[in-house]
């Protein structure tokens, strides 16, 4: 079971690593929540578990970027904020369990083994939207059976909006999602990728599937 512990404060970070790591289980500690965000994106953890107070990217703010993202690993929240309206929030943020500091580590331990038993999610091969397919094994995109060809960044773009239709996704979950952070946020960036996709993906069709909600974002939709 991979684990990534998110803690600023080294001493409490340090403990649960090496506790956990004498259990068996392979860990990876970061101290802020840029670098969670990064790690708990592309690191392919079993379990993440989050402190709220980190500097410059909230718990919270990473807790629900990653739920944006449509990322279900199982998130533990471990923190000083013991007060009920915190873990309201953390729960319906998405937080799958949620420990109080200070703790037993025999506590924490049994949390973190509850949370390895439960089933995986069993996430779809294939994204449908109308006559529009997207294969997460080998990336192909066709619609009607013919297939398209897209950048990464396209790609990207596209799987967040199949993975969310119907909803409206702004600009800057999309950024966030396909640039990672690393984009100036005054650039068009998302609007010149959009323009790309339609040409590729709704030119010639009689039925438009990418749509703007001016002032707001994209949505896809059939």
């Amino acid at each position: 079971m991979k684990i990534l512990v998110v803690e600023d404060d080294r001493t409490v970070g340090q403990y649960v690593h090496r506790g956990l790591t004498e259990q068996g289980f392979q860990a990876e500690l970061v101290a802020d929540g840029a670098q969670a965000l990064e790690a708990a994106t592309h690191g392919s953890f079993d379990l993440v578990i989050l402190d709220l107070r980190l500097p410059g990217m909230s718990g919270l703010e990473v807790l629900r970027t990653l739920r944006d993202r449509g990322n279900t690993t199982p998130v533990l929240v471990l923190t000083a904020q013991d007060a009920l309206d915190f873990k309201v929030q953390a729960l319906r943020s998405g937080a799958d369990d949620y420990v109080t500091k200070p703790f037993a580590f025999e506590e924490l331990l049994a949390r973190v083994e509850a949370l390895g038993r439960r089933p995986k999610q069993i996430a779809p091969r294939t994204l449908r939207v109308g006559d529009l397919e997207l294969d997460l094994g080998t990336r192909d995109v066709t619609r009607a059976g013919r297939r398209i060809e897209l950048t990464p960044k396209e790609y990207a773009v596209l799987e967040y909006l199949m993975r969310h239709v119907g909803r409206v996704m702004s600009r800057t979950l999309i950024t966030e999602y396909a640039w990672d952070y690393h984009f100036d946020p005054g650039t068009n960036i998302v609007d010149v990728v959009i323009n790309r996709l339609r040409k590729k993906v709704d030119q010639g069709q009689a039925t438009r599937l990418i749509h703007t909600v001016r002032g707001v974002g994209y949505v896809l939709k059939a």
